[in-house]
């Protein structure tokens, strides 16, 4: 391709002639050569084809519906659009027919703040009009960018709502620079007394905080939680997740530590759609450092079941997070085994599909054979190594009407139990020849694989019974012209069809 003056020489010989049409549509996008040049910022092109009387500076394209203008706004080339805006037959205000974004909107979009403040000059631009595809506002979509300089024009003017939200999401643009992570966008936002800091969308019924905790903006954050209007306990009407919910499902430790720092913050609220607290979410995805709950927050229970019947530490198994069964294998009174609670308690058991689990209790109120535990009665925590034997946490102290209780524990709650360094018990190539007669044993359910090897071996067997006998072909002699039988070579038979 040439040069731009090459390209303004051909434009300059070409519009020279009479048999050249300079309105005539591309049949492809059916744009303009006005359209064209204006989208790519030729100002000299753009100069000679104005300069023309039959051409037409606000024809608008058959396939995106947008104008020169629209056009040069998006691009952001001054010089384009005041040339365009010069032009009495110019609607700065037309949106395009695919979006319905005006210049304005574009411009404000991308971030282009000189052709924001020459737009804004004009009295026929409406400085709030909202999209049709979205409802989004020129000041929704620069706040959703992060263009603090636009975002700073715009809540300059006072015909601009700094409050409202689109119609796909319903969110506001507090809500997009909280989600997307724009410290400076939600500063000035925040400053503004007409903004509603806790608004909450539509769409998933969350609020800033909650978009900024999920995504980890500790500033963003810390911003919010300084408001006194903002909830930092509001759950979603999505899956009804809190923020701290959020926050330790995607593993955003300094997040969890600052909505923990508050004492209006439920550590231990579950959410809707599996009944899983925020510790259970955390454990759920891996992620280690949330889990380590600070000490002075006692109220979150690793012990609480959810929809499932599951708890944080059978979720640590059933997701195959090794560095947590390491960690429990290696400080089995770790934090996120005994919560630091007066009440803690050996974990939920449970076992990997398909590996059979043995669990063994002391205590003679437990019931090894129940499916549903609650806080106050939970077995041992069972789980395999990297070799597949089984690994226990055993409960070796009973629990007993007459011991006595400390005035700093629960009396509606057990004592700690004693919990004893993980061995393994049920070695592949060692059976277990000393049980204790008074244990409690559970055997899980068997391997899968080994069932189905018994399914099929006894359907070859069913075939096998029902199949008609084969025919006597072994006492048959060896030669030419029997029925069946082939020359195939010395001393060999060939069967063939009869």
């Amino acid at each position: 391709m040439g040069s731009y003056e090459e390209a303004w020489g051909i434009a300059k010989l070409l519009l020279a002639r009479e048999d050249i049409n300079p309105n005539q549509v591309y049949t492809r996008y059916c744009r303009t050569p006005l359209s064209r040049a204006s989208e790519y910022g030729c100002e000299g092109i753009v100069k000679m084809l104005l300069e023309r009387e039959d051409i037409n500076p606000n024809q608008a394209d058959t396939y995106h519906g947008r104008t020169p203008l629209s056009w040069a706004a998006e691009y952001g080339y001054i010089g384009v659009v005041k040339m365009l805006l010069e032009q009495q037959d110019v609607n700065p205000n037309q949106a395009d027919t695919q979006y319905g974004q005006s210049p304005l909107s574009w411009a404000a979009g991308m971030g282009h703040k000189g052709v924001v403040k020459m737009l804004l000059k004009r009295g026929d631009v409406n400085p709030d009009q909202a999209d049709t595809q979205y409802g989004m506002t020129p000041l929704s979509r620069a706040a959703k960018n992060g263009h603090g300089e636009v975002v700073k024009i715009l809540l300059g003017r006072e015909d601009v709502n700094p409050n409202q939200a689109d119609t796909r999401y319903g969110q506001t643009p507090l809500s997009w620079a909280a989600e997307k992570g724009h410290e400076g966008v939600v500063k000035m936002l925040l400053e503004r007394e007409d903004v509603s800091p806790d608004r909450a969308d539509t769409c998933y019924g969350r609020t800033p905080l909650s978009w900024a905790a999920g995504c980890g903006y500790v500033g963003i954050v810390e911003m919010l939680l300084g408001h006194q209007d903002v909830n930092p306990d509001h759950a979603d009407t999505y899956c009804s997740r809190t923020p701290l919910s959020r926050a330790a499902a995607n593993g955003h430790e300094e997040v969890v530590k600052r909505l923990l720092a508050r004492g209006d913050v439920n550590p231990d609220q579950a959410d809707a759609e599996y009944g899983r607290t925020p510790l259970a979410l955390a454990t759920e995805n891996g992620h280690g450092g949330v889990i380590k709950i600070p000490p002075e927050r006692r109220d979150a229970r690793t012990t609480r079941l959810d929809n499932q019947n599951q708890t944080p530490p059978l979720l640590v198994l059933l997701n195959g997070h090794d560095e947590f069964r390491r960690a429990l294998r290696e400080n089995p009174n770790s934090y996120a085994t005994n919560c630091g609670s007066q009440a803690s308690l050996p974990l939920f058991a449970g076992g990997v599909e398909g590996c059979a689990v043995h669990m063994q209790c002391r205590s003679c109120d437990l019931n090894p054979n129940t499916t549903a535990f609650s806080a106050q009665h939970a077995p041992p925590l069972a789980c395999l190594d990297e070799r597949g034997e089984v690994l226990c946490l055993e409960d070796p102290v009973p629990q007993s009407a007459d011991r006595p209780t400390s005035p700093t524990e629960s009396p509606m709650l057990p004592q700690p139990l004693l919990v004893l360094p993980l061995k393994p018990i049920f070695p592949r190539n060692k059976p277990d020849t000393n049980l204790n007669n008074t244990r409690s044993t559970l055997l899980l359910a068997p391997n899968r694989y080994f069932l189905f090897a018994c399914f099929f071996c006894l359907l070859a067997l069913l075939v096998y019974v029902s199949s008609p006998p084969l025919p006597h072909i072994l006492s048959v002699p060896n030669g030419p012209g029997r029925p069946g039988f082939s020359e195939a070579g010395p001393g060999l038979l060939k069967f063939s069809r009869i």
